[in-house]
């Protein structure tokens, strides 16, 4: 008997089976805040003195979401590098398995890489957004942010990622921070599975789990969001309505001489793009690379 056929015919009586069979690619978007045992400023930039220490921490976390994505079905895992100057994660400290986006020279910075050829995407290590009274080193993107609004909705990264993956048509299945961060995100993507690996005391102190408990969660959460991952219709909108306050104004005066930028107020700048990959281009132009000094 043929092999093929005998597999196209269990297929049709076996779903699951024809699931299992099709290659799986998993997107990983790994930033440092919301990482297990990160807790301080000395930790997230080059200049600090734990800042060696803090990028192990980084990769650990990472190589628990790729373990977990294997797990759950994946054949094809890339991670992009979205902290800071995103040259964090080494390359000989990741699961070999996964490939890596490196640099912040990037139009789309966090999500660099993503497209609709993808299962699934996950949030490693992210953090809460600009003006949350309560989260580890809240912000949006740079710090320039004092508030993000897409179509209406303020947003933090995860919620604007969560947009543009939406846009593909790829579901966000996992994110790991705090608990402020992952509470942030369920509000963007009901459903979502959550792994809080600390608790935000306020902006600067933390109550950090145990490494080992929080990366077996990270791996399991992971694991069945891969294996549970549907994809669906790409959530396409006619426009895309941009609003960005700042916290320098400076910023602002810069940023309306690009010709589609409206003055809304001293702080606050509008642009409008008509689909999502565009609009979260402009976005990180206007807050990282307006130089003001």
């Amino acid at each position: 008997m043929r092999v093929r056929p005998l597999l196209t015919l269990l297929a049709l009586l076996f779903p699951a089976l024809a699931e299992a069979q099709q290659a799986r690619k998993v997107y990983i978007s790994v930033d440092m805040e919301g990482i297990s045992g990160i807790n301080g400023d000395n930790q997230t930039g080059p200049s600090g003195n734990e800042f060696g220490r803090a990028r192990k921490l980084m990769a650990e976390d990472a190589n628990a979401a790729i373990r977990g994505a294997f797990a759950g079905g994946a054949t094809h895992v890339l991670i992009n590098d979205s902290h800071g100057f995103q040259r964090n994660l080494l390359p000989e400290d990741l699961d070999p398995r996964a490939r890596l986006i490196s640099h912040s020279f990037k139009r789309h910075g966090m999500m660099e890489g993503l497209d609709s050829t993808f299962d699934a995407v996950i949030f490693v290590g992210y953090h809460a957004k600009a003006g949350s009274p309560r989260g580890l080193f809240a912000h949006t993107g740079s710090g320039v942010l004092a508030d993000l609004q897409v179509n209406g909705k303020s947003v933090g990264e995860g919620g604007m990622n969560a947009i543009l993956a939406a846009w593909y048509g790829v579901p966000v299945v996992a994110v790991t921070g705090d608990d402020v961060a992952v509470e942030q995100q369920k509000e963007i993507t009901p459903g979502v599975r959550t792994v809080a690996v600390k608790r935000a005391i306020n902006s600067r102190a933390v109550e950090l789990r145990p490494l080992a408990d929080a990366r077996r969660e990270i791996e399991l959460a992971a694991r069945e969001g891969v294996r549970g991952a549907r994809r669906f219709g790409p959530e396409r909108l006619p426009s895309y309505t941009v609003r960005m306050t700042f916290t320098n104004l400076t910023f602002p005066e810069v940023a309306t001489a690009f010709r589609e930028v409206r003055s809304i107020s001293p702080s606050t700048v509008e642009f409008t793009r008509d689909n999502m990959p565009d609009a979260y281009r402009m976005i990180r132009v206007l807050y990282r690379f307006i130089n003001t000094d």
